[in-house]
């Protein structure tokens, strides 16, 4: 077993990653404990634990500076609940190198998609359709960076919700939280600006965890005495990333997101194809 030290500094480091991108601690958690030894799968189930943690410290911050759409997070977390449930499933029951392909696929999937996107600045929606309209998916903040108030209108709920559900199954799948997925449907498909769509992100991927969690336990694959330090490290990481978050500007924040995925994205994929 890993030693105590060891464990909490590699859950401070992904807990501040997770809360700055949104992406949720697991993108580097899972990587960095395969690296010193750790079977996969037990590293997703113990990593699933941790993003419960990472959601509900950052989450909380993120809530109290009114940031965070509820609203949104609450529509949406009823997709990736089921997606997760079956994601896990899938997970329970498969071999372990599909699992670092998928990983390292699904990451850069996602940074080559933001990538395109990297220049152009987020503008409200112009034409919100009836049903997000209907859902009230309105919302404003403070911007600390800008020293003004954003204001903006969430749209295209109709494809939010079942991309979700697809979000929630890789999050199940890879015990990750999928908030990179889940950025970037809020980003893209809904037309949240950046610091609304890592926020709202955070809200929705503890609950998500928390479904998968279900299933992991019950399955066997989760080690109290690892979950332990790693939910006390990457507590305190998403503690210090949210403090930094408020503080930067919706382009740092995007990328700061697009190196990290580039970087994890492509060690899990090589990882993956030398099996």
């Amino acid at each position: 077993m890993m030693s105590f030290p060891v464990l909490l500094v590699i859950s401070v480091a992904a807990g501040f990653v997770g809360a700055m991108s949104g992406m949720g601690g697991g993108v580097v958690l899972i990587p960095a404990l395969t690296l010193v030894g750790m079977d996969i799968k037990h590293a997703i189930a113990v990593s699933i634990v941790s993003v419960i943690a990472t959601s509900s410290g950052s989450a909380s911050a993120y809530v109290k500076d009114h940031i965070t759409n509820l609203k949104v997070g609450m529509f949406l977390e009823m997709f990736t609940i089921l997606g997760a449930l079956t994601g896990a499933a899938i997970t329970v029951v498969s071999s372990r190198r599909p699992l670092f392909l998928l990983f390292g696929l699904v990451l850069l999937g996602t940074w080559l998609a933001l990538f395109l996107q990297r220049n152009e600045h987020w503008t409200p929606v112009a034409n919100v359709d009836r049903f997000s309209r209907w859902l009230d998916l309105r919302g404003s903040y403070y911007d600390q960076a800008q020293g003004q108030v954003i204001t903006y209108e969430g749209a295209r709920a109709w494809a939010g919700g079942p991309l979700m559900f697809i979000a929630g199954l890789i999050a199940g799948l890879l015990g990750i939280g999928a908030g990179a997925l889940k950025v970037l449907i809020h980003d893209l498909v809904m037309g949240l600006p950046p610091k609304v769509s890592t926020t709202t992100s955070n809200l929705i991927i503890g609950v998500t965890a928390l479904a998968g969690t279900s299933v992991y336990l019950a399955a066997g694959l989760i080690d109290p005495g690892l979950a332990a330090p790693v939910i006390i490290g990457v507590g305190a990481g998403a503690y210090l990333g949210t403090k930094l978050l408020v503080r930067l500007t919706n382009m740092a924040v995007r990328r700061f997101f697009l190196v990290v995925l580039l970087i994890l994205g492509l060690e899990m994929l090589i990882r993956g194809i030398r099996g």
